[in-house]
């Protein structure tokens, strides 16, 4: 299904105050919470049942489960024990180490935790059975309320579960966002850096350590005490190495977090620690600094109590710093705001939201190496007025995100490849067309093009006028997007998707009798043989005309224009009401004709006999009609095949509903009889007759 083109234009970064509540009831968490303690009930989610289609969605469970409550598997349950911390989690049976490596980095924080974890729920007074959590998605916070119903076996749990067994609240953390993701099963697999931004909202940042700056340490160091959530892991070169262990007892492709930077003093000297934690709470560094290593020995007592030292197999280690850089290969950073990590300042950044869509055959136009459909990707203008402090440059984040990608696994689809590219723009503000990217150069792009659900990159660039394009690498691919852009001062951002005001001539009234040319005495000629003794054409005779001529067009692959389509074509061109044409109406349609043939064999690039989507948003602009994403998209839907494909009777249909329906807007706006209409702008009235 298609992902129609919402909501243009730039929006307010929203307030993390208030959440959106997305219970099909329409009811809030404390709603649903008094409701069943009113009724003596424990809370039960038909949005998310206690079955197996919450579960798994491509397999069978191969154990036999029993949901069960809290209280059902143990006495006395709590759900959080002495504070939520990353001691707590242990990893179950999901392969979602990057969920918990990123949960594990969300307990240091302990007002965002807050955040995703509300504080008014226990197993205490008021109890019923319902619990909710908050999530980051795509600029908005949503509150995810699930029941207590536990996915056990043997009464364990089967997934993730506190170290503590009378602990519930990372188990029911988990369901929470099992439910938002759609099934359990869809947390398999993914980057920690995209729980750490559904908790926090933030903006990433990654790093290769073989490539990190020289003031790494510092950057860490920096971020942690700022409260940013920061995650590591080893690449892995094939399918083969994925979790497989080194001989210093780290795991590939596994997903660890960061708790702790600091320096220690050993043999008279500062050594610089990094303190990480695997997820499993078990499987540990066991090279330098490891929790038994003899470098301890060497460690005054106070100084091992301070860095929280001991020789417990929980999962989390110290270890030299320069050893991280060498056994570890990337550093995902989730930075609470963008503030620049190499700077000491801290400053507020402007915040700037943009929602889109890339879809087939109107705005899936690929990256730049497919110049034909690159210029039909969404644009939007970004205009930096303000130089940093004391730069001549200005500094700006640009972090584009695909929406949905995980709870749309169930369907088969896979995180697309994406990233975007900066031009300079030429101070115009509409679409830029093909031959603008045929001989400009970007500015400025994203690193890579990646299939991560985000992909960030800072820039700097000179005060100026730019044009954003953001896309998949691959044309043809549909996805809703989330793009954010952060500026250090403020910045001025516009979707290159206006709606812009059609302007078609008034048609040229008819030489008077007497006065006409010798060609237009033949045509008068043609019109009386075809509309017979009543001088009037019906649908069926303008069939047989249209057909006859357009047939001995050599240059126009034609098949037949069907029946519908000439009453349609009446339809347009009938001002007396009767669903017939005299003559001067046959004419003024006539020279439309002359000029949209023309126009098809224009765009007919290839001279197919069809034309592509993309070749028709060109022909749509040549004819007078600069339509916005989302009535191409629907023109689209409507009149291309499955190939995306038009051939000139549908192209034709689709211009005499255009012209139609730009007419009728024209009319409305002049007499002024219709105060619904007059509201609207041009494409929002023939996005109306177009659904019509």
């Amino acid at each position: 299904m298609p992902y129609l083109y919402r909501a243009p234009g730039p929006q307010k970064h929203p307030v993390p105050e208030d959440s959106r509540i997305t219970h099909s009831s329409g009811q809030s968490f404390e709603q649903l919470r008094q409701a069943c303690v009113q009724k003596g009930v424990l809370f039960e989610d038909a949005d998310f049942p206690a079955n197996n289609s919450s579960l798994f969605y491509s397999e069978r469970p191969q154990i036999p489960f029993v949901w069960k409550r809290p209280g059902e598997i143990v006495k006395n349950p709590e759900f959080i024990l002495g504070g939520a911390t990353r001691t707590d989690i242990c990893q179950g049976e999901l392969g979602d180490c990057w969920l918990l490596a990123a949960i594990a980095s969300l307990t240091l924080n302990k007002k965002a935790l807050a955040r995703v974890i509300p504080q008014d729920q226990s197993f205490g007074p008021g109890y019923a059975g319902i619990f909710h959590f908050q999530f980051w998605q795509h600029s908005e916070w949503l509150d995810v309320v699930v029941d207590d119903r536990l996915p056990t076996f043997k009464d364990r749990l089967v997934f993730l579960h506190s170290a503590d067994h009378r602990e519930f609240w990372s188990a029911l953390l988990e369901k929470a966002y099992a439910k938002l993701n759609g099934s359990y099963e869809a947390l398999k697999g993914g980057s920690t850096i995209e729980a750490m931004e559904d908790f926090t909202g933030g903006v990433a940042e990654t790093f290769a350590t073989k490539e990190a700056p020289e003031n790494f340490y510092e950057i860490l160091e920096k971020a942690l005490k700022r409260g940013s959530l920061v995650g590591c892991s080893i690449d892995i070169r094939n399918s083969a190495e994925s979790e497989a262990r080194t001989p210093f007892g780290l795991i590939k492709g596994h997903a660890y977090s960061v708790t702790g930077i600091d320096q220690v003093n050993f043999r008279g000297r500062k050594t610089e620690l990094i303190r990480v934690r695997n997820p499993w709470g078990q499987v540990e560094w066991n090279g330098s600094w490891s929790d038994s290593s003899s470098e301890w020995r060497s460690v005054d007592p106070a100084e091992q109590q301070r860095l929280c030292h001991t020789a417990l197999d929980d999962g989390e280690f110290w270890m030299a710093f320069r050893d991280f850089k060498t056994h570890f290969d990337k550093v995902e950073i989730c930075n609470l705001t963008p503030d620049a990590l190499e700077e000491n300042a801290l400053h507020k950044w402007e915040v700037t939201v943009h929602q889109g869509s890339w879809v087939r055959g109107s705005t899936a136009g690929g990256c730049r190496n497919f110049l034909d459909t690159f210029w039909t990707n969404p644009q939007i203008k970004l205009s930096l007025t303000e130089k940093d402090e004391g730069q001549e440059d200005c500094t700006f984040l640009i972090a584009l995100m695909q929406k949905d990608r995980r709870k749309l696994k169930r369907f088969g689809a896979d995180m697309l490849t994406i990233g975007y590219a900066i031009y300079q723009s030429p101070g115009r503000d509409e679409h830029l067309n093909k031959d603008f990217f045929r001989y400009h150069a970007s500015q400025a792009r994203s690193k890579t093009f990646i299939n991560l659900r985000e992909v960030s990159d800072r820039f700097k660039l000179p005060p100026g006028e730019y044009v954003l394009i953001p896309s998949t690498f691959e044309p043809h691919q549909e996805a809703d997007f989330c793009l954010r852009i952060f500026s250090e001062k403020k910045a001025i951002t516009q979707d290159m998707d206006g709606d812009v005001a059609i302007d078609l001539p008034e048609p040229p009234k008819p030489t008077p009798a007497g006065q006409e040319t010798e060609e237009e005495l033949q045509f008068r000629d043609l019109f009386e043989q075809v509309a017979g003794e009543d001088m009037e054409v019906t649908a069926e005779e303008l069939e047989y005309v249209l057909n006859a001529v357009l047939q001995k067009k050599k240059d126009l692959q034609f098949k037949k224009l069907s029946l519908m389509s000439c009453k349609n074509i009446i339809s347009l061109m009938d001002t007396s009401g009767n669903g017939k044409l005299e003559f001067r109406e046959f004419t003024v349609f006539w020279d439309k004709l002359k000029k949209w043939t023309n126009l098809f064999l224009q765009f007919d690039a290839d001279k197919s006999g069809t034309m592509s989507s993309y070749e028709l948003r060109m022909a749509l602009k040549a004819a007078g009609f600069q339509l916005n994403h989302h009535l191409l998209q629907l023109i689209v839907l409507r009149y291309a095949d499955e190939g995306l494909q038009l051939d000139f009777d549908d192209f034709l249909n689709c211009l005499v509903r255009l012209d139609n329906a730009s007419r009728v807007f024209q009319a409305l706006s002049t007499t002024n009889e219709d105060k619904e209409f007059i509201c609207l702008n041009i494409n929002e009235f023939i996005n109306l007759t177009m659904n019509i």
